[in-house]
């Protein structure tokens, strides 16, 4: 099948909704499918404003319709819903060509959260975007629930995994942590206003705090918590070792729609601590993690779970049922449409 996927968050962006997109591709690809995917880099772009790793392209209908209609897709997935995708679903509709989308981020809260416009003004256009889409891929039954709340009906499941070759409980923990104060407590992400990240630098449970991740809101972050370890990205092997040298993993978003770090951590037998919300709510279990209005007794609860159980539940997310949901949502595109 030659499957095209559009979409405005792609390479270099370090971001769940890219890490994603580039593992379910390549497991299609294993298959025999033939993806394309239509990105930022094909075309001149500019940095998005407060999240300049983001690049708003300049991507015309007739520019991104050339490559869509040169490449001959069987089906059509539009991933995110910037410029890009803008440009694409303006091509299908004016063809009649059936498309798919995905809500990856919980865009308007988002949204919200950096610019203080109501969320609500933000939901008439995800509504607008979405509502000519066949299917509407979403991560897990609480974001499927609020989509169907905001008027989208045709809401299909399309779960995550985990890259359980890298990330596993036999990894070996970082050792420049060997020494530092227990509990290690660890954040890995965005460093950024909307991730939450300074509700757990605040969090008074004793022992060591670590960020892993970069963005806009460190250089603020390592100001404020100087007794805080901010290493900056780290990717592979690396990051495993460091996830299974935690005790403790805390995600303190509340505008996430499901989270991989946090599988990424239970595979590696790391108990997660979050807030009740969309994402941990979906993710955990009482076994491996807990969830609290206060992250210090989320933190304070989860330090007593057990590891091996953590990572058992991490072996229920893997790429392959992620890519085969996606496969069983694309809607086929007919010859006589693709002729049009």
């Amino acid at each position: 099948m030659r499957i095209a996927i559009v979409t405005d968050a792609w390479e270099p962006q370090v971001n769940g909704v890219v890490r994603t997109l580039q593992s379910v591709r390549s497991v299609l690809a294993g298959q025999g499918h033939e993806v394309f995917v239509v990105s930022p880099e094909r075309f001149y772009s500019m940095p998005c404003p407060t999240y300049p790793e983001i690049r708003l392209a300049m991507a015309s209908t007739g520019m991104v319709g050339r490559l869509l209609r040169d490449f001959g897709a069987d089906a059509i997935h539009l991933a995110t819903e910037g410029p890009v995708c803008l440009a694409a679903r303006r091509w299908c509709l004016k063809r009649g060509i059936p498309f798919t989308t995905a809500y990856h981020t919980q865009f308007p809260d988002y949204v919200a959260a950096r610019s203080g416009i109501p969320a609500e003004w933000i939901w008439r256009y995800i509504r607008w975007f979405h509502q000519p889409a066949q299917a509407i891929l979403a991560s897990t039954p609480s974001v499927r629930r609020t989509l169907t709340e905001h008027g989208l009906s045709q809401v299909r499941p399309w779960g995550r995994g985990v890259d359980l070759g890298n990330f596993h409980e036999a990894a070996r923990p970082y050792p420049a942590f060997a020494h530092l104060p227990r509990p290690i407590q660890l954040y890995v992400g965005r460093v950024a206003v909307e991730k939450n990240v300074a509700a757990f630098l605040a969090c008074r449970h004793p022992g060591t705090k670590i960020v892993v991740g970069d963005g806009p809101a460190r250089m603020a972050l390592e100001a404020e918590y100087p007794g805080a370890i901010f290493m900056g990205a780290r990717f592979g092997g690396e990051l495993a070792s460091i996830y299974a040298a935690a005790d403790i993993f805390v995600f303190p978003s509340r505008t996430d729609t499901f989270g991989l770090v946090m599988i990424e951590a239970l595979a590696c037998g790391t108990p997660v601590a979050a807030y009740p919300v969309t994402g941990p709510l979906d993710v955990l279990t009482p076994e491996t993690g807990v969830m609290a209005d206060r992250l210090d007794d989320a933190i304070a609860g989860a330090l007593r779970l057990d590891r091996a159980a953590c990572a058992d539940r991490a072996r229920a997310f893997t790429w392959e049922a992620s890519a085969a949901q996606f496969l069983d949502a694309l809607v086929p595109i007919e010859d006589a449409a693709v002729a049009a």
